[in-house]
């Protein structure tokens, strides 16, 4: 490296033709690019997941999986808020930015070439009473530079600009795979929210029912007067809670709103259109290999991007260290009026930059990437982390939730049992009211608790599918919102 500099100090000094040629075949061929050689890091995950993994996983293309519903409105949906998300083109406009970005930093490896032209018109008096000939003067050039990039600042520099052009991709991939999930898992929250309303509403004409028949029993002086208050109380206790459910079903019917850019009368239309039972999908399959698995994963891979970025930062920072050199020349042609142009002038020559001392400077911006970089390498091990544990948790969520299921199922069906026998008894005046409610309140209890669990496995089931990355693979590329509303042919025509 030394003795690279001093070529080109003796080159700049000399200025002979010779040493001018020599030093651009010095800059072309010994020119390096200085700063640390990026290697991706392997992702420190375990060999084996420690969860249990789901029975029966299907291994069709997991982009594929929404189709596996038995609903084709969570298709729809989930296209409609493609179509149309402000989300998904912020995420787009990210990647036209740092597309630009690396065509504005790859230009810098190459020369500029700046023309210029005038023209000017004068009159010159020859005498007091005479009038000198008008002339016109014109004249062009052409100024010409280039910083040869020989210790790769413009290298670097560009490989950091690539590699966040990635990162922006990867994030709008994993802004779509989160979208599509928030459609599916709010429209799963609203199937189960229906499903709520409806329990409630069977509930409270059985209150209500009995709230009449015990206050006609009162009245026949067959029950106490007390009897009549815990009914009524029964019976408005039912109801507010069936209010407070439909008012969640309104805010979900909201929230659907506002994800797929649908307006709301249209988005009724179709949510009656669908069916009354939580959407049931196929299973999917979980690789046995969790760094498979996190490979897969676009947020995993935006923050590896953004790690590579920041190494190339450093041989960009360490590149200021050095000399820089440029080439700069200028050519220019002058005419007046009369029909002829003066002989070119031209100048050509290099110019050597020296850093000799800036306080401390150049030093401080190496440290600060060098520190940069750490800080994106432990953004990069806590992503990882962060992701086996959220797959983890998925599995365990899916575990619990199918151990629970049959047991859950069997005390919903067992207490409606007892429910219904309670009611036969005090309709023949062996059981107390008391027992009754208490009995209800119970038969309720129980269904409410299976309608949350069968909502919560499906939900369960599109929180893995986000953790499993959705079907992205490394290189697919991204969609301006142009060619999504071209694809996405399946969703609601009616828009707003």
């Amino acid at each position: 490296m030394n003795s690279l500099i001093d070529f080109l100090l003796v080159a700049c000094w000399r200025g002979s033709a010779r040493a001018l040629a020599g030093l651009a075949v010095a800059a072309i061929v010994s020119g390096c690019a200085v700063g640390p050689d990026y290697r991706p890091p392997e992702p420190e995950a375990p060999t084996v997941w420690q969860s249990p993994l789901p029975h029966g996983g299907s291994l069709v293309r997991m982009e594929d999986w929404w189709n596996s519903f038995d609903d084709p409105l969570v298709t729809e949906l989930i296209a409609a808020a493609e179509e149309d998300s402000p989300t998904l083109a912020k995420a787009w406009a990210n990647i036209e930015k740092a597309r630009a970005n690396l065509r504005s930093t790859q230009s810098n490896a190459y020369p500029s070439l700046t023309g210029s032209a005038s023209a000017s018109r004068s009159n010159q008096s020859q005498s007091s009473t005479s009038v000198g000939a008008a002339e016109t003067s014109r004249s062009a050039g052409l100024d010409a530079s280039w910083e040869l990039d020989l210790f790769g600042k413009v290298r670097r520099n560009t490989e950091a600009a690539r590699a966040r052009m990635g990162e922006r991709t990867n994030d709008w991939h994993q802004a779509r795979i989160s979208l599509a999930a928030e459609v599916a898992d709010t429209y799963v929250q609203y199937r189960g929210c229906l499903m709520l309303v409806n329990a409630y509403e069977r509930q409270l004409i059985s209150a209500q029912a009995t709230e009449k028949a015990t206050t006609a029993s009162v009245s026949g002086g067959f029950s106490a007067p007390a009897d009549a208050s815990l009914a009524r109380a029964a019976a408005a206790s039912t109801f507010s809670t069936l209010t407070e459910q439909r008012g969640t079903c309104d805010i979900l019917v909201k929230s659907l709103v506002y994800l797929t850019g649908m307006e709301e009368p249209r988005l009724r239309q179709q949510l009656s259109k669908a069916g009354t039972k939580i959407p049931q999908p196929a299973a999917l399959a979980v690789n046995n290999i969790p760094a498979n698995v996190l490979r897969q994963r676009p947020d995993v891979a935006s923050l590896e991007r953004e790690l590579a970025a920041t190494s190339a930062e450093i041989g960009a920072a360490k590149a200021d260290l050095y000399p820089s050199l440029s080439l700069s020349g200028s050519i220019t042609f002058t005419a007046a009026s009369v029909p002829m142009i003066s002989s070119p002038s031209w100048s050509f020559g290099p110019s050597l930059s020296l850093p000799i001392f800036d306080g401390g400077k150049r030093r401080a911006a190496v440290t600060s990437a060098e520190a940069t970089y750490q800080g994106a390498l432990a953004g990069y091990r806590d992503g990882v982390r962060t992701a086996v544990k959220e797959v983890e948790q998925a599995l365990v969520y899916l575990d619990t939730a199918a151990k629970r299921a049959e047991s859950a199922e069997s005390a919903a069906r067992h207490y409606d049992s007892y429910f219904k026998a309670t009611q036969q008894s005090w309709r023949a005046g062996m059981t107390n009211l008391l027992s009754l409610e208490e009995a209800r309140r119970s038969a309720l209890s129980a269904e409410v608790t299976l309608i949350g669990l069968q909502r919560d496995r499906v939900q369960f089931w599109v929180s893995l599918y986000k953790k499993l990355g959705g079907g992205w693979q490394a290189g697919d590329s991204a969609r301006s919102p142009d060619a999504l509303a071209k694809t996405e042919t399946s969703s609601p025509k009616d828009r707003k």
